[in-house]
């Protein structure tokens, strides 16, 4: 059983053309690690409704097939996690940072994104750049 079927399956009925887009692109990096279905991306094609959906479905596919080419990894399930699972291994200090509310450093020298004290006036008052 390939990766695709293991995480896709192949007993749809039917696909609405952004189910079609997802499995034509895993389609594709499958393609790209040697494990390539062609009559599941045909019936995936013939269940579009449009050329236009069709031509999204190709389009998809040969995305994931050049991602998938591109990634140098020697192990073709890192690949497969990273493209289409959307696991990204982490390595050495490339973890969260977990600072306050969870955001990375960064975001956490402003507070633009902290909330209002409910008892607070601020909400009205007037800027500090028109003061």
């Amino acid at each position: 059983m390939s990766r695709y079927e293991q995480q896709y399956g192949t007993d749809w009925e039917t696909l609405d053309p952004e189910e079609g887009v997802e499995r034509a692109y895993a389609l594709g990096v499958a393609a790209s690690l040697g494990e390539y279905d062609r009559e599941e991306l045909d019936a995936i094609r013939e269940e579009m409704s449009s050329a236009y959906n069709t031509s999204m479905v190709e389009l998809a596919f040969q995305e994931g097939k050049n991602e998938g080419k591109e990634i140098d990894a020697e192990e073709t399930e890192t690949v497969w996690n990273e493209l289409v699972v959307g696991e990204v291994p982490l390595e050495g200090d490339d973890g969260p940072t977990g600072g306050r509310n969870g955001l990375p450093e960064a975001m956490e020298i402003t507070d633009v994104l902290d909330k209002p004290d409910r008892d607070s006036t601020d909400a009205v008052d007037l800027p500090e750049f028109l003061r």
